[in-house]
């Protein structure tokens, strides 16, 4: 397999597919889409030159991204054309099975043997979509997430017969377009997805509760827990609010709705180790020096302090 990407096909050029795209040819890649047809990748490039321009009108794009990304950029006139001799496929189709493996079973027999392929699929297990490709120990899942050119964030998922050398190389083509990337295992719904998902669920039970309106439930998550989370995950802060405050949080969730909420087994073991987080230097993520936790505490109070201004400033997010 390659050993450094320099050259990508991406197949499947709407919304996703298209902001991927524009991402990888702004970090300076060469860039090639292919559609359905010919005519619907041609269309699809010159959409993603308007939007790239918009967005640089906007300054979401730093000025000279559009002629980056004009530079860099083609469309191809079949899928087959534009894998032919690339370093690595990202398909990003329909999410669903069937259309998934007639489209990875073409790329793979049209790519290079050497060409790392990998797929968006935001759900689908990549042992499920493995079975579609040539020399499957070169592909994996290349979850972005949206909208692509924004959100920097990837899931990478490798199946059962991925070749983990794959990894630093898709790893260092990410890093080039400033995202960063996690390693997943390989079940249904990954990590995003599945913390989103349960998420949706609960708010929407409190809702059918009658306990909170939705508008309500998602001015309590934006403002709250969900202002934290552009800097923290849960680990992080719940070394910063105190392990042993969340097993006691916990023991009144159980009371409340049993087995559903009870204190999972890391709480468990953190407190029994006499782990508490931040409070006293021994965490679920790590152990924090004094130093450690001062600077942690100077950074979150100075990220939050900036995403509050950076809110007031945008202000409120249109509404229907």
């Amino acid at each position: 397999m390659v050993t450094s990407i320099s050259t990508v096909a991406v197949v499947g050029a709407g919304y996703m597919g298209g902001g991927i795209a524009q991402s990888l040819a702004l970090a300076g890649l060469p860039v090639t889409i292919a559609d359905v047809s010919a005519d619907a990748a041609k269309a699809a490039l010159e959409r993603l030159l308007v939007e790239a321009r918009e967005f640089e009108d906007a300054g979401l794009f730093d000025a000279g991204a559009t002629e980056t990304i004009r530079a860099n950029l083609s469309a191809a006139p079949s899928i087959e054309e534009a894998v032919a001799d690339v370093d690595f496929v990202e398909e990003a189709v329909f999410e669903q099975v069937e259309v998934k493996h007639d489209v990875l079973a073409r790329i793979s027999a049209a790519a290079r043997p050497d060409a790392i392929i990998g797929s968006n699929t935001s759900t689908i297990p990549a042992r499920t979509l493995s079975t579609a490709v040539q020399n499957p120990e070169r592909f994996l899942t290349v979850h972005f997430s949206n909208p692509a050119p924004f959100i920097p964030g990837v899931e990478l998922v490798l199946g059962d017969k991925t070749d983990e050398a794959v990894v630093p190389v898709v790893k260092e083509l990410l890093g080039r377009a400033n995202r960063q990337a996690a390693i997943v295992a390989d079940v249904p719904g990954f990590v995003l997805n599945r913390l989103q998902y349960v998420l949706l669920k609960e708010a929407m039970s409190i809702a059918e509760e009658g306990i909170a309106t939705p508008e309500d439930i998602d001015t309590i998550v934006r403002t709250t827990f969900g202002f934290r989370l552009g800097f923290f995950g849960p680990f992080a802060i719940a070394d910063q609010a105190g392990l042993d405050v969340y097993a006691g949080g916990f023991r009144t969730f159980e009371e409340a709705f049993g087995e559903r909420l009870a204190t999972p087994q890391l709480i468990k073991d953190a407190v029994a180790d006499d782990r508490r987080g931040v409070k006293n230097g021994k965490g679920l993520l790590r152990d924090y020096t004094p130093e450690q936790v001062k600077a942690l505490v100077a950074y979150r109070n100075k990220a939050y302090s900036e995403m509050g201004r950076l809110v007031r400033t945008l202000g409120p997010a249109p509404t229907a």
